[in-house]
């Protein structure tokens, strides 16, 4: 499912990427699946990571989704994530999942990722 997230671009701590919503991707209401949008919160804001000059992937030890409104299918969803600080040993991360045709936010994503010592 993440193998049809489309890069856009990267800048060092942001990257962005695009995703069609096709029917693997959604419930059984005909939208984006919550453990997908989980998924690409995961995964989008550990590239932004990786684009820092740290350049470490870290582990996840805090995520937080807060859903506002569905993403059909069809649909193309625009997937923002910037890292808000890394420290030593923490990252935070803020990831937004917008709607491209309307620019109504789908979901916000927070992400914490222990970066080791």
């Amino acid at each position: 499912m993440i193998r049809k997230v489309t890069l856009v671009s990267a800048a060092p701590g942001k990257v962005i990427c695009e995703l069609k919503v096709e029917e693997e991707h959604t419930n059984k209401m005909g939208t984006l699946h919550g453990g997908l949008t989980a998924t690409l919160v995961d995964s989008i804001s550990t590239m932004a990571l990786l684009c820092t000059e740290r350049g470490a992937p870290g582990v996840s030890v805090d995520m937080n989704i807060t859903y506002m409104s569905p993403a059909k299918l069809g649909e193309d969803i625009v997937i923002t994530a910037h890292i808000l600080k890394q420290g030593k040993t923490l990252a935070f991360a803020s990831v937004d999942l917008t709607n491209k045709a309307t620019g109504k936010l789908v979901a916000q994503g927070r992400h914490t990722k222990h970066l080791g010592n």
